[in-house]
């Protein structure tokens, strides 16, 4: 950091680390025995559409590199949009292959970083359901390199009691992001 930096009370943005995301198949073990959540093999990277050919080659990219997996099952890797403009591609796998769903979750974000898109990418999540239907996702923000639970309810409120008890549990496993501020809403996000 320079001086000018640190008299304006600028920090360094928090190197994103991607890597992290592969503890997530430890931190599930960890999920399913604290609070019942099992994976559903649905996850997602979510990221701000940007216009151009280079973008467009990059998302053809990514698709072709994800649906060439022979041992996929089911639908193809599908790429959305939500309500506000933000891009979702979709992958989705047996429940019990979250490592291969990770694997699929790192190489898009990978593949956008490797071309030049690292700017655009804001969170990965996956998906888990409990026994009575509840649902969470475990969400990794993408620019902070770290991770929150996200519990919604029917009529876009939070299970906030659930999500603390998913913190609590899984600090031994993940980077869990500190500041509740950060904590975004994901309504509707595919993948969940």
């Amino acid at each position: 950091m320079r001086l000018l930096d640190i008299l304006l009370g600028r920090s360094k943005p928090a190197v994103p680390d991607l890597d992290r995301l592969f503890a997530l198949p430890a931190a599930a073990v960890t999920l399913e025995a604290a609070a019942g959540f099992v994976p559903t093999g649905q996850g997602a990277v979510c990221f701000a559409t940007v216009e151009g050919a280079a973008f467009e080659q990059t998302h053809r990219e990514v698709r072709a590199l994800l649906d060439a997996d022979a041992e996929r099952d089911g639908p193809p890797v599908e790429l959305t949009e939500d309500g506000y403009g933000y891009s979702w591609l979709i992958s989705r796998r047996s429940p019990d292959e979250l490592p291969q769903l990770v694997n699929d979750l790192h190489a898009v974000n990978s593949s956008m970083e490797a071309n030049g898109f690292g700017p655009q990418l804001l969170c990965s999540l996956a998906g888990f359901r409990d026994e009575s239907g509840r649902g969470l996702a475990l969400v990794y923000l993408y620019k902070r390199g770290t991770f929150y639970p996200f519990a919604p309810l029917p009529g876009e409120r939070r299970d906030n009691a659930l999500e603390l008890e998913v913190r609590a549990a899984l600090a031994g496993d993940l980077r869990v992001e500190e500041d509740l501020g950060r904590w975004f809403p994901v309504w509707g996000a595919p993948g969940m």
